[in-house]
C-alpha cells in the first residue's frame, strides 16, 4: 500500500546489463534484431566497457555501482575466437562457465539461452561449454593449448566481466542472487583465422549474427522473473 491507502503498483522489473567492448559489438546490438524487432529499451543498458579485461573489470564495477543497476542480472557478448576445430566464424558460444586466473563464474541458464539462440538465428550452429579469458589476442599454438584445458572458446572480457559482477553482488551484501551469463559470437576459428574484424567475411557474418541474438537475451532476462519451481 502506497502512504494514501491506494494499492501499490507491480515492483518494477530489475533491468538487464548487456556488456561488449568493441564500438561495433555496441552498434550491432543497439540495431539489435533487425526491422521490428525489440532493440534495447528502459529494461536493458548496453554497456561498452573498451577493450580487455581490466577495462571490462572497471567499467562493470563502475556501473553496476548505480541503484538502478545494483541487482541487474550481466549478460557478456561480442565477438570470440573458437578453440574446437570445425567451429566457423558466426557460430555461437554460450557459456557454462567462464575462467581466469582467478576462478572460475558459473553460468545460469545456459540451457535457456542456447535454445533462444537457435530461434533467433536459424542455421547457426550453438556450442555450450566454458569461456576462457585472456589479457591478449590468442593465435596459433596457443589456441591448442587453451583447447587442452577443456574451454571451447576464449575472449578478453567476458570472464573479467562476470568475475567484476560476482564481485559487487557480494559487496552489496544483499543476500540476492545476481545471475550471470556470457554469449559470444565466433569471429575466428582454428580453420578460420582473422586479422581485423569487420574486414573480412568471417567478421561481416559474426556481426550480422550478434545482431539477431538480442532477443534471445530479453528471453533469458524474462525467465530469471519467473517464481522458481
Amino acid at each position: 500500500m502506497t502512504r494514501d491507502g491506494a494499492a501499490a503498483g507491480p515492483e518494477p522489473p530489475v533491468p538487464l546489463l548487456v556488456a561488449c567492448a568493441l564500438r561495433i559489438e555496441q552498434a550491432a546490438l543497439r540495431s539489435g534484431g533487425g526491422r521490428g524487432a525489440a532493440r534495447p529499451g528502459p529494461g536493458c543498458t548496453v554497456l561498452r566497457t573498451g577493450m580487455g579485461p581490466r577495462a571490462a573489470e572497471r567499467a562493470v564495477g563502475r556501473a553496476l555501482a548505480a541503484p538502478e543497476l545494483r541487482l541487474a542480472p550481466v549478460l557478456a557478448t561480442g565477438f570470440c575466437a573458437g578453440l574446437v576445430p570445425g567451429m566457423s566464424p558466426g557460430d555461437l558460444v554460450v557459456a557454462e562457465e567462464t575462467r581466469d586466473p582467478r576462478g572460475t563464474v558459473p553460468c545460469e541458464g545456459t540451457a535457456l539461452l542456447a535454445e533462444a539462440l537457435a530461434r533467433a538465428a536459424p542455421g547457426r550452429t550453438v556450442h555450450t561449454g566454458a569461456l576462457t579469458g585472456s589479457d591478449h589476442v590468442v593465435r596459433g599454438q596457443e589456441r591448442a593449448q587453451l583447447r587442452a584445458t577443456g574451454a571451447i572458446a576464449v575472449d578478453m572480457e567476458s570472464a573479467a566481466t562476470l568475475w567484476a559482477a560476482a564481485r559487487a553482488a557480494r559487496a552489496a551484501g544483499s543476500g540476492r542472487h545476481r545471475p550471470v551469463a556470457a554469449v559470444r559470437v565466433i569471429v575466428d576459428a582454428p580453420e578460420h583465422e582473422l586479422v581485423r574484424i569487420g574486414t573480412l567475411r568471417g567478421g561481416i557474418s559474426a556481426f550480422r549474427v550478434l545482431r539477431a541474438v538480442l532477443p534471445a537475451f530479453y528471453d533469458w532476462h524474462r525467465s530469471l522473473l519467473l517464481p522458481r519451481r
